[in-house]
């Protein structure tokens, strides 16, 4: 069957969709490189609380919300791609509404607080797309990729996301490089944000060459359009035994919520949940500032932010060599681990205050835990396991928890950190060794499986569920 695959066009629209993740990397990391000046031009500006600063810093995660709790409504209503053309737009009017906020009621250079508020509002927006992108990406690819190579295929959008993630870095470092302190307050920090117009005019207009996905296709009745994609990427014998699935699965376009019980709709908000509460946008959020806690000089600190970017490029591609082979529990596991090594290890030396190189070595083993585990395999697992039935509102309520729970962590850093640095880091590490055991006990292996075998899988679960409810 395999020979059959049009693997040039499989990677062609895998490739296009994955550009949602590389916007969702760049529009999350640009504001590390921004943050301090940020502080400098509105928080100290205004003389404001280091909780304003938290807030206004993560103030993007709010529409990351929005976009979360949306996408399933979008997704269903209006298709896949179009709600993917619908972020790429936002992405563009966020990149330059941020950069310049002042145009048209402010004047540059005067912050107030009703500029601070319309900056806000120009993070939200961008914030919106990546809550789009964020759940409708991975829904996207893994609706199109073949069962055996799924996992790859979906942890292609992770690799997206931290290369979007190290060109900002890169972007951010190359703005700020030989120029003046005074110079990056005023005019650099505006081209860090506009610098995001370039990637999402691209992807906006790559998404007009893309189909629509062949599930999508089904639930809206449009079944020789759907056969005809699942044709062109899997060849006309398998396409037509992959349709049949489809069908039986989707004979009814929708169905309630909590038709498969509650137990799948609780493990995807909990991988949601523990992917943020071990940490990881604190270390993506305020590498700079991390870094020049450590005694780096602001130059450095960009570089060393450069550095780990590297690393979170490398340990990503270990997840995509692996997902598919080894399995998503085992690399989950082992990754919560490694990422309770890196925090508790970070804590120690806040505790004997010994800041160094030392903090670097575990910063980077516990982002390189996390991108070879967590990172790319929450979205795997979160893309996969939902019944196709259910699987927009679930996967919009699952992805609402993720950015619900990345908000609250990552606005509470800044006032964690004055309390205890030691405490801060302890508690990612707690919630590190607990998202193991939370693998461990509760979450399915979907390695190798179709969509339409975890759906049978959930009812056979609801229906043991019944049988001991009813005994």
């Amino acid at each position: 069957m395999k020979q059959n695959q049009n693997t040039l066009y499989l990677m062609t629209i895998t490739l296009v969709a994955t550009l949602g993740g590389l916007l969702f990397g760049y529009d999350t990391a640009v504001i590390s490189g921004a943050e301090k000046s940020l502080e400098k031009y509105f928080i100290d500006g205004l003389d404001l609380s280091s909780l304003v600063h938290g807030a206004t810093t993560s103030s993007a995660l709010i529409g990351c919300i929005i976009g979360g709790i949306i996408s399933g409504i979008f997704a269903s209503r209006f298709g896949r791609k179009k709600s993917l053309i619908f972020a790429a737009t936002l992405f563009f009017l966020s990149a330059l509404g941020s950069a310049y906020p002042e145009v048209l009621f402010f004047t540059k250079g005067e912050p107030t607080i009703a500029l601070l508020l319309t900056f806000n509002l120009y993070r939200i927006i961008g914030g919106i797309g990546v809550g789009l992108a964020s759940a409708i990406t991975p829904m996207y690819i893994s609706e199109v990729a073949p069962a055996a190579i799924r996992g790859r295929l979906v942890s292609l959008n992770q690799f997206a996301i931290i290369l979007g993630m190290l060109v900002v870095y890169f972007v951010n470092w190359s703005i700020t490089s030989g120029q003046t302190v005074a110079w990056i307050d005023d005019i650099g920090w505006r081209y860090m944000f506009a610098s995001e117009a370039i990637p999402a005019l691209l992807f906006g207009s790559l998404l007009l060459i893309v189909p629509e996905t062949p599930r999508y296709l089904a639930l809206q009745g449009e079944e020789e359009k759907a056969l005809h994609i699942l044709s062109r990427i899997n060849g006309k014998e398998r396409a037509e035994a992959i349709m049949q699935d489809i069908k039986s699965s989707v004979s009814h376009s929708s169905a309630k919520l909590f038709t498969y019980g509650k137990l799948v709709i609780t493990i995807g908000i909990l991988l949601s949940v523990f992917q943020q509460f071990v940490g990881i946008n604190v270390a993506l959020y305020y590498a700079p500032r991390i870094f020049e806690s450590m005694g780096a000089a602001k130059d450095a600190s960009m570089m060393q932010t450069v550095v780990m970017g590297l690393v979170n490029v490398v340990f990503t591609i270990v997840a995509i060599l692996f997902v598919d082979k080894v399995g998503r529990k085992p690399l989950l596991i082992i990754g919560s681990v490694g990422m309770a090594i890196g925090m508790f290890g970070v804590a120690s030396m806040a505790y004997t205050n010994a800041i160094g190189i030392g903090t670097l070595i575990f910063i980077i083993i516990y982002t390189a835990s996390f991108m070879m585990s967590w990172g790319p395999i929450c979205w795997v697992l979160i893309s996969e396991i939902f019944p196709n039935k259910i699987r927009g509102q679930a996967v919009a309520i699952a992805v609402a928890a993720q950015w619900t729970a990345n908000y609250f962590i990552s606005s509470t850093y800044p006032m964690m950190m004055e309390f205890s640095g030691t405490m801060t880091y302890g508690f990612y590490g707690v919630m590190s060794v607990l998202s193991a055991l939370f693998v461990w006990k509760l979450v399915p292996e979907t390695k190798g499986k179709t969509l339409e075998e975890m759906e049978t899988l959930w009812s056979d679960k609801q229906a043991v569920s019944k049988d001991v409810s009813a005994s």
